[in-house]
Order: structure tokens, then C-alpha cells, then sequence
């Protein structure tokens, strides 16, 4: 069922790809993450169906149609609700995983989709728009919590020097998704009218394949010794995800952050907002969560078919140019993903946002020449593509991966509540406003987005340390360091004081891993 861990250092594990792990990755990504970037994607094609159909339930129960800023209104309303309830979705995920665990939050959560699936599927029939706006609404819920769930799940049962390989396996399956709904949303498949009720459905399919298969799976390893205290439970547990090896390592580093964490029980939100030992990591989860969705990554998707047809694209090109881009999303992230235990996760992401900063102010300029130099509409498709790629490749990921780095268990939940939240809501704001501020400012819209991307790549530069192979107590290590640095500073006292005042979270006063001093405060 798995291959076998090579100890190649005393306490220091190298652990192959298991079957199970590689399984569980799958299955979660499958089931959960990929239903995220098809909900993104899937109402760009039949846009026109939709709004035709709204219009047309609301002359046969008024008499008289919407006007077009009504109908706009409505349709980005059906766009960004998906954003509100993922935002709902999002606040309670420290609730659940506390309640459920990992993975039974997974596997819980899917009753949602199917309440989804059955709402938008039957909408037409019962000539309901509502239906397809709460459906949507429903699907932005589950989404909400397997964007940060499924992560969470996933760092936690990895072994570090495959945490961020598993880590990006969710953000590959959100590119599949969208690239799904650009291929599904073709004249020739379910491109159609009267398809669209079932194009919106069928995000039941992978959910049913995932909830038939993922309960036989083990609980996060993590969570049954450190929440749980169920250290039988636990060693059950690893020995699936690191078959025919010596656990014996692994559970010694989980007892070392266990015992870090002995006065100190799972936080709140407000808890780990007012916590000073945690201030660099809480900022560090603000800005590339906001700057994820700043970034104009879900404009571009939302509206694609909108940027290609300004940009001069003949109509009936248009949706064989956005599939075209859907297979370079998925080219950008397995490439992200094969390459990140090796560059780490720090050229990722900055690299990601430079280049998406570069083509979104590309994307200005060629719109404003593209009238006076004809090659100029090709350049704005470049430079969308890099704008997909740049995302793909880094950003779409290693934001979820670095939330459950930054932090130990205790702080986690909570983190990636206040993670998710932010996200989901730039997510809303961006769905919401982009059509009127493509209206009002035009192509110098995207020059926002570019100063988004540039200020992130920058703090991310200076502020962020590397987390390759590193454990989690190692990192909170990492940015105690930095804590120390500040507040000797600012206060110039002895250094041993700075760092036992955060031994709670920070550091460990007795702590057997090893760390260089040198890189302690002066």
C-alpha cells in the first residue's frame, strides 16, 4: 500500500510518496478543491442564457423585462454570491475542524453540494431564479471551508519534505476546474440553452466519487494526538500514510509541539488577533490573502470572455481561445507543484505576483495602443495568459500552504479563518465591482491590480522566511526570532527575556531541536 520511509538522520525523516497519501490528495483535491475553480468559471459561458432566462421569468411573472443595468445588476449578483458564501463558509471552519477534524469536516461538508446541485439543476423547470442565486450561494458555503480545509488536511498529514508538493495538488485541481467548465461550457458539449441547468449541476459528480471513498481514510495524525490526545488512534494513523516504517520520529515531533502547546488551548479568532507573539505571521496570512484575490485573478476568470471581445478577439474564437488558457492554468501548476520542494516556496510566490503585476499593467497599455497598432490585441491575450500562468504557478497555492506553515496547532484554525475570511471577501468585492470599474476607468483598471501584485511580491521579499522542509515548530522558531529582534529593539533589554516572554507559543524554553543562534536577535 506504500512505500517505505528512509531515516537518513536521527531524528530528521525522509518520507517517499505513499499510495495513501497520494489517495487522500486526490480525493480531497477531486472532490472538494477542483468544484471551487468550476463554480469561478462555469457561469462565464452561458452568461447570455442566464440573464435571457432571468429576464424572461421576470416578464411572465410582471409583464415587463428588466432594463439592462437591472439585468447586469442581477447576473454579477448571481456572480458574487458565490464569494458571499464562501465568506460564511470560511468564518466557520475553525468551528468545524475543532467539532468533526479534518477530514470529517471533508466529508460532511459534501451534503451541501448535492442541496446545490438539486437547486440550480431544477431551477429552469420551476422557473426560479432564485433558485439559481441560493445554489450558488450554497456552493460559495462549501467551498468556503474545503478551501481551507482541504490544505489543512493535507500539510497535516504530509511529512514536511512533502508538505508543499501535497500542499499545491488542491491549487492543480482548482485549474482543472476551471479548465473543466471552459471545455463543458463549448457550443458543442453543454454550451447550449437548454444545458446550462445541468452545466450548473454538475458539481454533484466528483463530490459523490469523493464521499463514497474518503471515509475510509484515516483522520489527520495530528489532530487525533495533539487535539485529541488518542495516541492509538494516531500511530493507526501514520502507519497508512507511512507504511513499513519507523513512526517513531515523527511522533517525538509531535509530542515536542504538543508539549509547546501544553498551556496554551485551541484560540480564537479575537485570541490570535491580539496575540503579540503571532503579529508577523497574522500580517503575513492579511497580505497574501488579500492580495490573492487583489490580484485580478478572479476578474480575469469571471470575465474572460468580456477582456478577449474587447481586446478585438472574433466572437466565435473566443471560447476555443479560453479553453487554450484553462490547459496552460494546468501546465502553470504542475509545474508550481513539481518544483516547489526544490525552489521553495519563497521564489513561488514572488515570482508569481512580479509576473502577474508585469502583464496586468501589459494588459493596460496594449488595450490603450491596440487601436493605433494592430498586434496589440494578441499582446492583451498574452497577457492574460501570463496573468493565469503567474497565478497558477505560485500564488493560487502557497497562500493556504504557507497559513498552515506559519502556524502550530493551537493557532491554525483560527488562522485560516481569518485567512479565508479576507479572501472571500476581496473574492465578493472584486466579483461585484469589476464590471463597473471596467466601465468607469476602462483599461486602466488593471493598473490597480498591478500595484497589488508588485506591493505583495515586495513584502513577501522582505518580510516572509523560506519554510522548505522545515517543522512547524522549527517555523514558529523562525519568526519568534524575529519577534525578539523587534522588541529588543524597541525596547533594549536582554534578549533572554524577549524570548521567554513567548515560550508559550514562540519558542520552547527546553527545546531539543536544534537552531542556529546566530541568527538570534544581536
Amino acid at each position: 500500500m506504500a512505500e517505505e520511509v528512509l531515516i537518513t538522520s536521527p531524528g530528521k525523516i525522509t518520507s517517499h510518496l505513499t499510495s495513501s497519501l497520494l489517495a487522500v490528495a486526490l480525493l480531497t483535491s477531486f472532490g472538494s478543491s477542483m468544484l471551487y475553480g468550476y463554480n469561478l468559471a462555469v457561469v462565464n459561458s452561458p452568461a447570455g442564457y442566464i440573464k435571457d432566462f432571468y429576464n424572461r421569468t421576470v416578464v411572465s411573472r410582471n409583464g415587463t423585462g428588466l432594463n439592462g443595468e437591472a439585468l447586469t445588476l442581477m447576473y454579477s449578483l448571481t456572480v458574487s454570491v458565490f464569494a458571499i458564501g464562501g465568506l460564511i463558509g470560511s468564518l466557520m471552519v475553525g468551528m468545524l475542524v475543532t467539532r468533526f477534524g479534518r477530514k470529517g469536516t471533508v466529508v460532511n461538508s459534501t451534503v451541501l453540494v448535492f442541496i446545490a446541485g438539486s437547486l440550480m439543476g431544477f431551477s429552469r423547470i420551476c422557473r426560479s431564479p432564485e433558485m439559481v442565486i441560493f445554489g450558488r450561494f450554497i456552493t460559495g458555503i462549501h467551498s468556503g471551508i474545503s478551501l481551507s480545509v482541504v490544505p489543512m488536511y493535507l500539510g497535516e498529514i504530509a511529512p514536511k519534505n512533502l508538505r508543499g508538493f501535497l500542499g499545491l495538488m488542491p491549487s492543480i485541481f482548482i485549474c482543472i476546474g476551471v479548465f473543466s467548465a471552459q471545455l463543458l461550457g463549448l457550443h458543442e458539449l453543454l454550451g447550449k440553452e437548454e444545458h446550462w441547468p445541468l452545466f450548473l449541476s454538475l458539481v454533484v459528480v466528483p463530490t459523490f466519487i469523493q464521499l463514497m471513498l474518503l471515509p475510509w481514510f484515516p483522520e489527520s495524525p495530528r489532530y487525533l494526538l495533539i487535539e485529541k490526545h488518542n495516541v492509538h488512534a494516531t500511530i493507526t494513523a501514520l502507519k497508512w500514510y507511512r507504511a513499513k516504517c519507523n513512526i517513531q520520529s515523527e511522533i517525538e515531533e509531535m509530542q515536542e509541539e504538543q508539549r509547546s502547546l501544553s498551556t496554551v488551548d485551541t484560540v480564537s479568532v479575537w485570541q490570535l488577533l491580539l496575540d503579540p507573539t503571532v503579529r508577523w505571521q497574522v500580517l503575513s496570512v492579511v497580505v497574501i490573502n488579500i492580495g490573492m484575490q487583489l490580484s485580478g485573478i478572479d476578474a480575469i476568470w469571471f470575465y474572460t470572455n468580456d477582456i478577449f471581445e474587447n481586446a478585438g478577439i472574433p466572437a466565435p474564437e473566443i471560447p476555443y481561445t479560453t479553453v487554450g488558457t484553462g490547459a496552460i492554468e494546468i501546465i502553470a501548476g504542475l509545474i508550481g507543484c513539481f518544483t516547489i520542494e526544490r525552489l521553495g516556496r519563497r521564489p513561488l510566490i514572488i515570482g508569481g505576483f512580479a509576473v502577474m503585476g508585469m502583464c496586468c499593467a501589459g494588459i493596460t497599455l496594449s488595450l490603450i495602443l491596440q487601436t493605433h497598432v494592430y498586434f496589440m490585441k494578441y499582446v492583451s491575450v498574452g497577457c492574460v495568459v501570463g496573468i493565469i500562468a503567474g497565478f497558477c504557478i505560485g500564488p493560487a497555492g502557497v497562500p493556504f500552504l504557507i497559513t498552515a506553515e506559519l502556524f502550530k496547532q493551537s493557532h491554525r484554525p483560527a488562522a485560516y479563518t481569518v485567512g479565508g475570511s479576507l479572501n472571500w471577501m476581496s473574492n465578493f468585492t472584486i466579483g461585484f465591482i469589476f464590471p463597473f470599474l471596467q466601465m468607469s476607468a476602462g483599461s486602466f483598471c488593471y493598473l490597480v491590480f498591478s500595484t497589488v501584485c508588485l506591493a505583495v511580491a515586495v513584502y513577501v521579499f522582505f518580510i516572509i522566511p523560506e519554510t522548505k522542509n522545515k517543522t512547524f515548530v522549527e517555523i514558529s522558531q523562525m519568526f519568534a526570532t524575529k519577534e525578539a529582534v523587534v522588541e529588543s529593539q524597541a525596547l533594549s533589554q536582554p534578549d533572554q527575556l524577549k524570548l521567554k516572554k513567548m515560550n508559550g507559543y514562540g519558542t520552547l524554553e527546553n527545546g531539543s531541536l536544534e537552531f542556529d543562534s546566530s541568527s538570534s536577535c544581536p
